[in-house]
């Protein structure tokens, strides 16, 4: 039986899930060996959260309630670390920044 988990997180990022939202979370979602996607709504349609071509036409503005789901080795760590990345605003105020 293999691990899964799931979890809901709102997007409060002013420009929803769009380009450098989305390459973050794509690039996240692609460190876990976990089977990891995404819905705009609880019944769907889900859709891999590890294609940047899938996550960007998903158009999650502002104020979507964004599902996240996984299944495999890591699961939980996947959703966990995707749903703080949501909620920090994909790392991209001042307070979040990464340096190289």
């Amino acid at each position: 039986m293999s691990a899964s988990a799931e979890a809901t997180v709102l997007i409060t990022h002013e420009v929803g899930l769009h380009a450098r939202p989305s390459v973050k979370f794509t690039k996240l979602a692609k460190t876990f060996s976990a089977e990891v996607e995404v819905a705009l709504a609880a019944n769907g349609p889900w859709f891999d959260a590890k294609s940047i071509v899938k996550v960007m036409a998903a158009k999650a503005p502002k104020g979507t309630v964004l599902h996240i789901r996984a299944r495999g080795d890591g699961a939980g760590e996947a959703v966990g670390a995707l749903v703080e990345l949501v909620r920090r605003d994909f790392d991209e105020g001042v307070d979040h920044a990464r340096t190289a």
